[in-house]
């Protein structure tokens, strides 16, 4: 009888510790919508978001990436998993190529290189070599175009890995089902 009282507790622990599991995904998804919320001034998320924008999310990366709560939520999640380098990259491209004056985008090419493209660079991303190499000669004399192929490589793989990950995600679900619900007046 002794015997059967030690395996009921270790049954009960291992149950415990499989309940805290299942509840990491979701608390993580709700760090995020508060972290999200507390982005957007403290306002419920809900009151800002209409469902039918959260679901448009769904239907493609470039209509998550239009939305500016879209794109939000989706950095969010990408830090969460540590892997935001990516949409960081992409999105200081999308802004290099605004840029009109060839000091400025001489000085952000570089800046671009080195904290993205070089080998060991701080948040480097992930690129053949031969894209890699086209970059650093590309960076000498910098276009607006400079870029273009390593972002067009990382918008792929966000497309392909990072973005179903994301709508499979507890932040997404959890954003859908907030968006869903009734504004409390």
């Amino acid at each position: 009888m002794f015997s059967f009282i030690p395996a009921s507790l270790k049954n009960l622990e291992q149950n415990k510790m499989k309940a805290e599991d299942q509840q990491k995904p979701k608390s993580l998804g709700k760090n995020i919508m508060c972290h999200l919320q507390c982005m957007f001034f403290h306002k419920n998320l809900s009151e800002k978001l209409n469902p039918e924008e959260t679901r448009l999310w769904s239907q493609s990366m470039d209509k998550l990436l239009e939305s500016k709560y879209g794109m939000a939520t989706f950095h969010a999640f990408l830090k969460s998993e540590f892997s935001d380098e990516n949409i960081e990259f992409w999105l200081i491209c999308e802004d290099y190529k605004k840029i009109k004056c060839s000091f400025k985008m001489n000085s952000k090419a570089k800046k671009i290189y080195e904290q993205y493209i070089q080998a060991e660079a701080p948040k480097e991303i992930n690129i053949d070599h031969q894209t890699r190499e086209l970059i650093k000669r590309n960076v000498k004399t910098p276009t607006t175009f400079c870029f273009d192929e390593a972002q067009k490589i990382v918008y792929g793989l966000m497309e392909r890995d990072s973005y179903p990950r994301f709508l499979r995600s507890d932040v997404y679900k959890t954003l859908l089902e907030s968006a869903n619900e009734p504004v409390k007046g």
